[in-house]
C-alpha cells in the first residue's frame, strides 16, 4: 500500500513509522523537516491514500488553502471540537469530501510507544468499513487493528477524553490519592458516554479502545500532554505559561471551551469538562474540586 502521512509533528511521525513497516509511505508537513522519505505536499497530495495528523483547530483553515481534491481517501489521526463553531472533524472534513472517503484512528496510543514499536490496539471507524479495514490492515504486526462504523462515537471519545486528562492532572498535581483520579476517571466515561449519545453515538464505543482504553491511558500518565497540563493548572500556573513549557498542541484546552459552549447551548450536564474549562479561565482547582464534590 502506498500512503503519505500529512503533518509531522510528534503523532503524525509515529504514525509514519508504524504504517511504514509494511507499506510505502512518504511524509510531509507545511515546514521542512529532517525526515526519511520527506517529500512536498504537493507529491503528498498525489498519493490516493493519505493519513492527516493536522491539529483540529487547524483543519478547517488548512483543507481551505492546501486541500486539492483528486479523490484521495483520508484516515483522520486529529482529536478535537473545533471551538469556533462546535463542530466535530467528520463534520468540517465532510465539507470539503464525502464521508464514504473518510476514516478516523483511535485507542490507546501514545506517540513515543508507537515510535518505539511497543504493542497496542487502535480502532478505525468509518461509515465506508471496507475504507475502515484498508487502513486497519495495514497496521504493523505490532498494532492489532479493530474496525466499526460509529465515527460520531470515535469523534467524541478522542475529543472528550483529552479534557478528562486535564482533570486527571489537576487530581494528581493536588495529591488527590488514587481513589479520586478513580472516581474522576470513571465519572469522566460516564459524562464522555452521556455526551456522545446526544449527538447519536453507540454507548458501547465508549467502553472500547478509543473510549475507555484511551481515556484510562490519557488521564493518568505523564507521557500525556494534556495530562501535564493539569498538573501545571494544580501548581497555579497560568495557561499561556504551561503552554510555553509543553511545545506542543494539548487539545484537551480548546476542546474544554467547546464542550463548555455546546453544554450551554444544548443543556448538557457536563460538571467535569464544566469546572476544567473554568480551571483553564482562572478559577481556583481546590474550589472546582470542591464545586465537583458537591454537584
Amino acid at each position: 500500500m502506498k500512503l503519505a502521512v500529512i503533518g509531522a509533528g510528534k503523532w503524525g511521525q509515529a504514525l509514519y513509522h508504524a504504517y511504514s513497516q509494511r507499506n510505502e509511505v512518504v511524509i510531509t508537513s507545511l515546514r521542512p523537516k529532517d525526515i526519511e522519505n520527506f517529500v512536498s505536499l504537493e507529491e503528498a497530495l498525489s498519493y490516493e491514500y493519505l493519513i492527516l495528523a493536522i491539529p483540529a483547530q487547524s483543519v478547517r483553515e488548512w483543507m481551505t488553502q492546501n486541500f486539492d481534491d483528486r479523490g484521495q481517501k483520508i484516515l483522520v489521526a486529529a482529536k478535537g471540537i473545533e471551538t469556533a463553531t462546535g463542530a466535530f472533524l467528520n463534520e468540517i472534513y465532510g465539507e470539503f469530501l464525502s464521508s464514504d472517503r473518510l476514516a478516523f484512528i483511535s485507542g490507546p496510543s501514545f506517540a513515543a510507544e508507537v515510535q518505539q514499536s511497543l504493542p497496542t490496539a487502535l480502532k478505525i471507524s468509518s461509515e465506508n468499513l471496507e475504507l475502515a479495514k484498508i487502513y486497519a490492515d495495514a497496521l504493523p504486526d505490532y498494532i492489532k487493528g479493530y474496525i466499526d462504523s460509529d465515527v460520531v462515537g470515535a469523534e467524541v471519545a478522542g475529543a472528550y477524553k483529552n479534557v478528562i486528562a486535564i482533570a486527571g492532572g489537576v487530581c494528581d498535581g493536588l495529591k488527590l490519592g488514587n481513589n479520586a483520579r478513580a472516581a474522576l476517571i470513571s465519572r469522566g466515561l460516564v459524562e464522555m458516554t452521556r455526551f456522545g449519545e446526544y449527538f447519536g453515538a453507540e454507548t458501547e464505543t465508549f467502553l472500547s479502545l478509543g473510549g475507555a482504553g484511551d481515556l484510562f491511558l490519557t488521564a493518568s500518565s505523564t507521557l500525556s500532554r494534556n495530562y501535564r497540563v493539569g498538573l501545571g493548572l494544580a501548581q497555579g500556573k497560568m495557561v499561556e505559561q504551561i503552554l510555553e513549557e509543553l511545545g506542543e498542541v494539548a487539545e484537551g484546552i480548546p476542546t474544554a471551551k467547546a464542550l463548555y459552549t455546546i453544554a450551554q447551548k444544548e443543556n448538557i450536564y457536563l460538571p467535569i469538562a464544566r469546572e476544567v474549562y473554568k480551571m483553564l479561565e482562572g478559577k481556583n482547582p481546590m474550589v472546582c474540586v470542591q464545586d465537583l464534590l458537591n454537584t
